[in-house]
């Protein structure tokens, strides 16, 4: 007989989390997505609100609400730098290359409605820390003044 208290904490365990990425066009963020970003769609509801996915990395798209333009996600690779060789050949903007950072070598990419999406994979430990590009466009740490 199961024991009640591990269905009780089998029930109140989390999930996945599928982050929502506001966009402007439903179709135009679909196809840049697969096209470009090497997605597939997953379903999608009414034109509005679709769900995407590539491997096990799923995000949600939402025409004109949920969320905010410019939201950031994060997801893990095995490899940045492959991904990054990928992705640029097939026309990403890459907002920022593979860097070198303590937690993960990464880098940003942004799609078509200013969201930006981190990829990034084990750290590097043969290149030394790289800079950091904020949401702001700045670069951290700033240059040293002369």
């Amino acid at each position: 007989m199961p024991d009640p208290k591990e269905s009780r904490a089998a029930a109140r365990r989390l999930e996945a989390a599928i982050p929502i990425l506001r966009v402007r066009s439903l179709a135009a963020s679909l196809d840049h997505y697969v096209k470009v970003l090497g997605f597939a769609v997953d379903w999608q509801h009414q034109g509005i609100f679709a769900s995407i996915s590539r491997d096990r990395c799923t995000l949600y798209l939402c025409e004109g609400d949920q969320g905010h333009p410019g939201s950031w996600i994060w997801a893990g690779v095995g490899d940045a730098e492959a991904l990054f060789e990928e992705l640029s050949a097939r026309g990403a903007k890459v907002r920022h290359p593979p860097t070198s950072y303590g937690w993960a070598h990464e880098m940003q990419i942004e799609d078509p409605d200013g969201n930006v999406l981190r990829f990034g994979s084990e750290p590097r430990k043969d290149l030394p820390p790289g800079e950091w590009l904020d949401m702001h466009g700045r670069r951290w740490p700033p240059p040293i003044a002369d």
